[in-house]
């Protein structure tokens, strides 16, 4: 159960798991809430997926909070659940498979600062405080920069929900706020295309901007010299390994904690590799 369909980084997650389970002879079901600020449509989602008495379930929480009681209820029938993407707070899950979002957000923070020699304004548009991954590419990027970066003042984050209509009208008012801004971050696919339309519907020329995930429009951005660079996930693995984790978990087999999927940095120079282009989606 993913966190939504609205952005192609599900559908690329579909895949990978769809492949896998096609391999392994599994039959699965991948659904998810319309967007990602469903909460209560994910919770109803997990209900009625839990009454279909699966022999896994595979959770990437919008809210762990909202979830915890029905990751109760999934133990108690001894239904293991596998977390992905940006996990479950919370010790029920028996694995996850997900990317260093922190490790990401700091290499992320890292461009940034190289971008602007050290030194300059940087505003974060987040996609959200309550889920794993929000917390840790804010978290991520926040604590790079203070240990690294002296001569880079950061503006406190703002959260746009990963909606890119929403996390425009905040880089507009950011950059009226703060017409000196140097660089502004966006955290996943929403955030940075958000980003990328707030700054040319501002008008203002010479922001780095530097974004999270893919899709066309930011591999567009990319290309056209709109955007500096972002940090890509790798999506299709993050299905395939969940998959691999419901297998394991359902014949009871032992299992890490997490299960590292990866992360990459892609900019004009390398977006056209083949490594990076097989991590890229659109």
């Amino acid at each position: 159960m993913s966190k939504g369909f609205q952005h192609q980084f599900w559908q690329a997650v579909k895949k990978g798991a769809e492949e896998e389970a096609a391999k392994q002879g599994a039959r699965i079901t991948f659904e998810g809430p319309a967007t990602e600020a469903d909460v209560e449509a994910q919770v109803t989602m997990l209900t009625n997926a839990l009454a279909k008495k699966p022999a896994a379930i595979g959770f990437a929480a919008l809210d762990s909070k909202a979830a915890a009681p029905l990751l109760q209820q999934a133990k108690s029938a001894k239904i293991p659940v596998i977390a992905f993407d940006s996990g479950v707070d919370s010790d029920i899950p028996v694995t996850t498979a997900s990317t260093d979002n922190k490790a990401a957000a700091a290499e992320a923070a890292k461009h940034m600062s190289d971008l602007l020699g050290g030194k300059g304004k940087v505003a974060l548009v987040v996609h959200d405080q309550t889920s794993r991954s929000g917390i840790d590419r804010r978290d991520g990027f926040l604590e790079w920069m203070k240990a690294n970066a002296p001569g880079i003042t950061v503006l406190p984050p703002q959260y746009g929900g990963g909606d890119q209509a929403k996390s425009a009208d905040i880089t507009k008012s950011i950059i009226a706020a703060n017409p000196d801004i140097a660089g502004i971050y966006g955290s996943n696919e929403g955030s940075a295309i958000g980003v990328i339309k707030g700054v040319e519907e501002s008008g203002k020329k010479g922001i780095k901007i530097v974004g999270f995930d893919s899709g066309k429009a930011q591999i567009d951005a990319i290309k056209n010299g709109t955007m500096a660079g972002a940090i890509t996930q790798n999506p299709i693995g993050i299905g395939q390994q969940l998959v691999i984790a419901a297998m394991k978990a359902i014949k009871g087999e032992n299992q890490p904690k997490v299960i590292d999927t990866g992360f990459y940095w892609y900019d004009k120079t390398n977006i056209d590799k083949p490594e990076i282009a097989a991590v890229l989606y659109q």
